[in-house]
C-alpha cells in the first residue's frame, strides 16, 4: 500500500497539472492545486474532495507564492512533493521575439519555477525529505525552429534540476526532471501558447511551418496525458526516482538523436578540442 503524500502542483487548472491532480487524488494522496484564478470552480469540478486544497497563485508573484505555500502547510501539515508544472510556450524565431516577449516567457517558465522552489525548500530541508519534480520538455534536448526560445527555458530547467539534485542529495531530497513529448493536452491551443507579433519573412522556411503546424497538430498529439499523469504520480512514490525521465516515444527518440549527433560532432573535432592544454 502506498504511503499517502502531500503533492503541491502548479498550473493545475488544465493540461498535465489537472490530470496529475486527478490521478493523485484517485490514488489517495492529498493535493494542493495552484491556479491563477477561479479556484472555487476547480474545487467544485473535482467534487470538493477533502484531500484537495485549491489555492490562487501566480508563480511570477513571489509574495503570492510564499502565502500559498504557507496556506498549504497550515492546511495539510507538510509538503512531500513539489510538481513544478506551470508554464507556456511561444512560437517565434529568436530574432523576432521582442524583449517583453522573451522576459514574459522566462518570467513564468524559469523565474516562476525558481520562486516556487525557494518557497518550498525550507520546509523540505527542515523535514529532511521530499521530492521536486520539474516539468521540462523534449524541446529541452535540442533546438527546433520556432520553439527554440521556449526550448531555451527548458534547457534552463534541465540545468537547474541537475544542480538541485547534487545540492540536495545530502539532505535526502530527491529531484526529477520529466521531459514530455507531444501529448494531447491544450498546450498547442491558441489559449495556451503565444506567437510573436513580429514576423520576418526570411524565417518563413524554418519557423513558418511551425506557426501552421501548432494549430494542425492540436488534438492529434501521440501522447495520452492521463498515462503521463500516472507516471508522474508513480514517480512521486518511488524511493529512488530517476533524475531525468523522457516521457513518450518522441521524447526518447529526440533525446537519443541529440546525444548521437552531439557525440559525432565531438569526435569530428576531438583534435581541436583537446589541443589547448599547456
Amino acid at each position: 500500500m502506498k504511503t499517502q503524500k502531500v503533492l503541491f502542483v502548479t498550473g493545475a487548472s488544465k493540461g498535465f497539472g489537472l490530470e496529475i491532480t486527478k490521478t493523485a487524488l484517485a490514488a489517495g494522496d492529498k493535493v494542493v492545486a495552484t491556479v491563477r484564478s477561479k479556484a472555487d470552480q476547480l474545487a467544485a469540478a473535482l467534487g470538493n474532495n477533502p484531500n484537495l486544497l485549491v489555492v490562487t497563485m501566480d508563480v511570477t508573484n513571489e509574495e503570492q507564492v510564499k502565502v500559498a505555500v504557507k496556506q498549504s502547510i497550515d492546511h495539510f501539515g507538510k509538503i512531500d512533493v513539489l510538481i513544478n508544472n506551470a508554464g507556456f510556450g511561444i512560437v517565434t524565431a529568436i530574432e523576432e521575439a521582442t524583449d517583453a516577449e522573451v522576459k514574459n516567457q522566462y518570467e513564468t517558465n524559469v523565474f516562476g519555477l525558481l520562486n516556487v522552489i525557494r518557497a518550498v525548500l525550507p520546509h523540505l530541508r527542515a523535514q529532511r525529505s521530499g521530492h521536486i519534480i520539474n516539468v521540462s520538455s523534449l524541446f529541452g534536448f535540442d533546438a527546433i525552429p520556432g520553439w527554440a526560445l521556449y526550448g531555451s527555458t527548458k534547457f534552463a530547467v534541465e540545468g537547474i534540476s541537475k544542480g538541485l539534485a547534487v545540492e540536495l542529495a545530502p539532505l535526502n531530497i530527491k529531484v526529477t526532471v520529466v521531459e514530455p513529448g507531444l501529448f494531447s493536452t491544450d498546450f498547442l491551443s491558441t489559449e495556451s501558447y503565444t506567437a510573436s507579433k513580429n514576423i520576418i519573412a526570411d524565417y518563413d522556411a524554418t519557423v513558418g511551418p511551425m506557426r501552421a503546424m501548432a494549430d494542425q497538430l492540436h488534438g492529434n498529439q501521440p501522447g495520452d496525458p492521463k498515462k503521463l499523469a500516472k507516471v508522474v504520480v508513480d514517480i512521486a512514490h518511488t524511493e529512488n526516482p530517476p533524475l531525468l525521465l523522457p516521457i513518450g516515444k518522441d521524447a526518447v527518440g529526440t533525446y537519443k538523436n541529440n546525444a548521437e549527433k552531439t557525440g559525432k560532432e565531438i569526435d569530428q573535432w576531438i583534435e581541436v578540442s583537446t589541443s589547448t592544454d599547456h
